[in-house]
């Protein structure tokens, strides 16, 4: 597996990663067409590539896509100096490291332009333990798209050196 730069030729691959993100499907085919209609979710990726997005994609051997992470400013959640994430790996290639070694990229990758990562998780998301692993803590509670109860999280990035 290899890490590179998400470019705007990965938008559709990343509409369906968002749509595992969202827990739109959670092992089945994801539905890109409902994400796109939905307003709380285009703002990840609409215009994708615009100043201050910063993704990357695991590749395989195969040259197949596994998954990808990125951050995007101004969303929901985000706070200055800490654009939101939204992160996914394919189902059939889940526990094998990739979204670890994703979020490290991209934290490094961001070190020096951003002093942090924010994120929301539905508070009974098992994701929230992964997050809570790589050094996120939550900073607060709000509603999410769907009524529920989602957790604010932040990474912060140490300054460049």
């Amino acid at each position: 597996m290899k890490v590179r730069p998400a470019g705007t030729e990965d938008a559709p691959f990343l509409w369906e990663m968002l749509t595992y993100a969202a827990s739109m499907s959670p092992g089945g085919a994801p539905s890109v067409a409902e994400a796109q209609e939905d307003p709380h979710l285009r703002v990840y990726l609409d215009g994708w590539m615009r100043p201050g997005d910063l993704g990357v994609v695991a590749v395989g051997g195969d040259g197949g896509l596994l998954g990808a992470a990125w951050i995007r400013p101004g969303l929901m959640v985000a706070e200055p100096g800490a654009p939101e994430l939204a992160t996914a790996v394919a189902p059939a290639w889940r526990g094998r490291g990739i979204g670890s070694t994703l979020l490290r990229e991209l934290a490094a990758w961001a070190r020096g332009s951003w002093c942090g990562i924010s994120l929301s998780v539905r508070q009974e998301n098992p994701a929230r333990r992964f997050y809570e692993r790589h050094g996120f803590a939550v900073m607060r509670e709000v509603t999410n798209r769907v009524g529920g109860r989602s957790l604010v999280m932040r990474l912060t990035l140490p300054a460049a050196v």
